[in-house]
């Protein structure tokens, strides 16, 4: 437990380190091309008007990106911690702010998409050669988008189609066995837009597990991951101010893991799918309607010595929302329906639940003064009523220098498994409630040039939080406090950033910390292009941890220095080499659960370019 003295240098490390950046860095005769983001208000919003603080991935940064899953760029890319029980294809969780994996929603393409079952994001699964951007809000969204945004938010974009004729191809090979191989076309003219990809990937992969795995699990064996996906999207402006679109994305993987000594090949075999159609009437240039109809699969089966498992979620959605931007700002109004049906090999005393809501919001900026407001009514079949606000205000109280606050609410409904599900290893509890969440936020921004710095206080509390250790129930009340300070700036032809986060999350009935968070973590990135070449490296570096909520069995921290080269042959051809963990460090994220060692991943890229 900490002292007083420790929580106070806690508190003052983040100042001082904004002090030592200069009060006014070099300026640059081109300003920062600021990007427009949707995840933070539900509609399309310039970063520099937003209060909220939100990491934007784009395309080239993830050709870039040494991550290979999804939990990986988003460790690396977006200051987020994350867990992981093995190599690639292997289950894995985030950690934005200190929060649990459960309580970060997870869209794609604006859908909803996770296990109802596990009552978590299913990242496991996502293709990263679908990906186009990914949009990371960090802070409580319930507000936005009711339960599970109780930490933050990602959302996963696919690739869309553009005006023009577009085709792609790309084929990797690595390390462990790696082979992969994407391709695909995109184009259309004014009125007419599509996209269509492909994507496979093959990996012999190293042991999951070591001897330190719980329940005599281990196996020093290769597990494997194979995974085939397509996504496509068309976008149709069939009359004047009319517009219709459609999308899918499609994963089947199959990753194998251990259960301990034997030949038998267990294995899980996962399918991913997500589609979605939209209809959009613009009424004026300040005014829109939208509607749309979406559906989530998420389809599991695990194939063990003793006995299959199949755990299958269905989500449901559909979404009716009205912009209109008025002298105040931008408002928002929303009816949305989300219902979840879950079915397997499990026998579930509710086996489906309707959540219908009704939001609003409106964001906007007057002069020095910016502001955003939201509320949202969600009505659960299973759980009853609940009510969500978020609200924020800054000042730009000089060109460079703004400071705001932050207030919001969050809930998170008890996932089935947490409710009824039974094994030998685990006993649900069909009494546990919602978690409801508190949280305050206090943050100072610097922007000057290509030079930005973002120092955030954030201190979220959740009543009666879930915990399956040792058995499911709800405790009183946990705290996730802590600091995050990021730095992105440019200078000719380098470009770095830095994100360091402080943080204390602990369960304050007993003072235990949760498990798998480290109290400091550190990213680095620098990045230099000359000519035809681009290169650049990343730190990732975590502090120490204890993988059990009894904090009995600590975790070591450790550090990763990735780096990566880029090589334009031709104009259409590029070369792209990855090498990760070049000190070939032995850590885990999760006791008893290997983490690639040493890799090295060869890419040869062809765009045409016009």
């Amino acid at each position: 437990m900490k002292n007083k003295s420790s929580r106070v240098h806690l508190a003052a490390l983040p100042l001082a380190l904004l002090a030592a950046f200069p009060s006014h860095a070099q300026t640059e005769t081109v300003a920062l091309l600021k990007e427009t983001v949707v995840t933070a208000t539900r509609v399309e919003t310039r970063t520099d008007a937003l209060l909220s603080d939100v990491v934007v991935i784009e395309a080239d940064t993830l050709e870039r990106s040494t991550g290979r899953t999804l939990s990986e760029v988003l460790s690396r890319s977006a200051g987020l911690q994350m867990s992981a029980n093995g190599g690639l294809g292997k289950q894995s969780g985030l950690f934005v702010r200190g929060t649990e994996s459960r309580h970060v929603l997870l869209l794609v393409d604006g859908v909803r998409y996770g296990s109802s079952t596990a009552g978590s994001a299913s990242l496991d699964n996502i293709p990263l050669g679908m990906v186009e951007r990914i949009e990371v809000l960090k802070g409580p969204a319930s507000a936005l988008y009711g339960s599970d945004a109780v930490g933050g938010v990602v959302q996963v974009f696919t690739k869309q189609g553009s005006k023009g004729f577009h085709p792609n191809a790309s084929v990797t090979l690595g390390s462990f066995g790696h082979r992969a191989a994407t391709g695909g076309l995109s184009g259309g003219t004014d009125t007419l837009t599509y996209a269509l990809n492909f994507g496979t990937v093959r990996e012999d992969g190293f042991s999951a597990t070591n001897p330190n795995v719980a329940f005599g699990g281990y196996n020093p064996d290769n597990d494997g991951f194979d995974q085939d996906s397509v996504s496509g999207s068309l976008r149709w402006a069939f009359a004047p101010s009319w517009s219709t679109n459609v999308h899918f994305t499609q994963a089947d993987g199959t990753s194998q893991y251990d259960q301990g000594l034997g030949d038998f090949n267990v294995r899980t075999d996962t399918t991913t799918r997500i589609a979605g159609w939209g209809l959009e009437r613009k009424w004026s240039a300040n005014s829109r309607t939208q509607l749309k109809l979406a559906r989530s699969e998420d389809r599991s089966t695990s194939f063990t010595a003793f006995d299959t498992g199949q755990f299958d979620t269905a989500q449901t959605q559909t979404t009716l929302q009205h912009d209109l931007n008025t002298a105040a700002g931008n408002v928002i109004v929303g009816l949305e329906s989300i219902r979840e049906e879950v079915s397997g090999t499990q026998s579930y005393a509710v086996n489906s639940r309707t959540t219908r809501a009704v939001f609003a919001g409106l964001h906007g900026q007057s002069g020095a003064h910016f502001w955003q407001a939201n509320l949202r009514r969600d009505s659960n079949s299973q759980f009853g009523d609940a009510t969500t606000g978020f609200a924020s205000y800054g000042y730009q109280i000089t060109p460079h220098w703004r400071p705001h606050v932050a207030y919001g609410t969050s809930f998170k409904m008890p996932s089935f498994n947490t409710l009824y599900y039974v094994s030998p290893f685990f006993n649900g509890n069909p009494t546990t409630q919602p978690e409801r969440g508190k949280n305050s936020e206090v943050g100072l921004t610097y922007s000057r040039g290509l030079h930005e710095v973002k120092l955030t206080r954030f201190d979220n509390r959740v009543r009666g939080f879930i915990t399956t250790q040792p058995v499911v129930l709800n405790v009183p009340r946990a705290r996730m406090e802590g600091w995050s300070l990021g730095y992105t700036g440019a200078a000719g032809n380098w470009t770095w950033n830095a994100n360091l986060e402080l943080l204390d999350a602990r369960n304050e009935a007993n003072q235990l910390k949760l498990q798998r968070r480290a109290d400091e973590t550190l990213t680095l990135a620098l990045d230099h292009q000359r000519g035809a070449w681009t290169w650049g490296g990343s730190l990732l570096a975590v502090s120490d941890r204890f993988n059990n909520a009894a904090n009995t069995e600590p975790l070591p921290g450790f550090a990763t220095l990735d780096l990566y080269a880029a090589y334009q042959l031709r104009k259409d051809w590029s070369l792209n080499l990855r090498l990760n963990n070049l000190a070939d460090k032995v850590y885990e994220t999760a006791r008893g659960y290997n983490q690639p060692g040493r890799a090295a991943y060869l890419t040869l890229d062809w765009k045409p370019k016009r």
